[in-house]
């Protein structure tokens, strides 16, 4: 049993997180930088330190005396300025592998994204050769390629990089409920049809990725974890939506006026700093209308990864934590 400390530890992953490693016997501390944020940690089971990733001793003070570090915090797509990824996604995360390293925690854990190697091209069968996309027109995906490219370049520190795709389960606080809002708006559509192949990956399974890469990861790697097989989008939304009593949507958008209205979007919204998410945005249009199929054999081979959790316990979760 090892101290740990966890960045965004109030939020989807970093709780389930949380939740397995006090399971497992481990003494668990997380930066927490709201009320709320304190009262989560601290429900499970892991001691709330107040602060946030831009306040280098409170980071520091969480870090000290902990052996293995988890960064799991991130601002997540949607609204937020260029200026605001970078700052939280890139200098945050350069902030925390520098806290580290100080308190001398010996291994860091990140937790990264397929988004890290999209710029507007399918991913088809895709695996850790496929290079990092910091010049992404996706100021998100740009975000976590950049961020990707701190944690598997520090010195003073052993880092891994576990990369989901696609991130649901009970708990989530974007995919699915971004696609609730967005269908009972009427601002939904399918782009393209939604017939292509995707991976996903549960929230547990995600969890379990990160726990077998702090064990067995080697330093300076990153690693793909998916779900294990490609569910077709169409059907898979479908699905999550009918755990929330939503019928399948209809209404369809071609691909191509899809991207040249998410250009235009965010044109208009980078151009007058306007704030809030524009109606349509590239990574959108990306993770919604283009395939994106993920080889998970390095995970497999070296960490002696195999999903947890399936598509259908997943989905009966969900329908099993709607409220009464």
């Amino acid at each position: 049993m090892s101290d740990v400390f966890v960045t965004g530890g109030s939020g989807f992953v970093g709780a389930r997180l949380i939740r397995r490693l006090v399971a497992g016997g481990h003494t668990v501390r997380a930066l927490a930088r709201s009320d709320r944020a304190e009262r989560v940690v601290a429900e499970l089971g892991a001691t709330p330190v107040r602060g946030d990733l831009g306040d280098a001793d409170s980071v520091r003070a969480a870090a000290s005396g902990a052996e293995l570090a988890f960064h799991s915090a991130a601002r997540t797509p949607g609204a937020g300025s260029r200026a605001e990824f970078l700052r939280d996604n890139v200098d945050g995360t350069r902030a925390v592998l520098t806290a580290c390293r100080d308190a001398g925690v010996r291994r860091l854990v990140h937790v990264g994204s397929e988004a890290g190697l999209r710029a507007g091209k399918p991913l088809v069968n895709v695996d850790e050769t496929v290079a990092l996309q910091p010049g992404s027109p996706a100021v998100y995906a740009a975000s976590k390629a950049r961020a990707e490219a701190e944690v598997l370049g520090f010195d003073g520190l052993d880092t891994v990089v576990v990369r989901p795709c696609m991130i649901w389960g009970r708990g989530d606080t974007t995919l699915l409920p971004s696609l609730v809002t967005a269908v009972r708006s009427g601002k939904f559509a399918w782009i393209g049809g939604g017939r292509q192949l995707v991976d996903a990956t549960h929230v547990d399974n995600v969890v379990e990725g990160l726990v077998l890469a702090a064990d067995k990861g080697r330093a300076g790697e990153a690693y793909f974890v998916t779900d294990g097989k490609p569910v077709v989008f169409r059907e898979f939304v479908t699905d999550l939506l009918a755990t929330r009593g939503i019928a399948e949507p209809t209404r369809s958008m071609p691909a191509g006026l899809a991207r040249v209205a998410a250009v235009a979007a965010e044109s208009v919204w980078g151009r007058l700093g306007l704030r809030g998410a524009p109606p349509v945005d590239r990574m959108s249009v990306w993770v919604s209308g283009q395939e994106c199929t993920i080889d998970i054999s390095k995970a497999r081979t070296e960490l002696g990864y195999a999903p947890v959790r399936t598509t259908a316990s997943g989905l009966a979760e969900l329908v099993e934590g709607q409220p009464e």
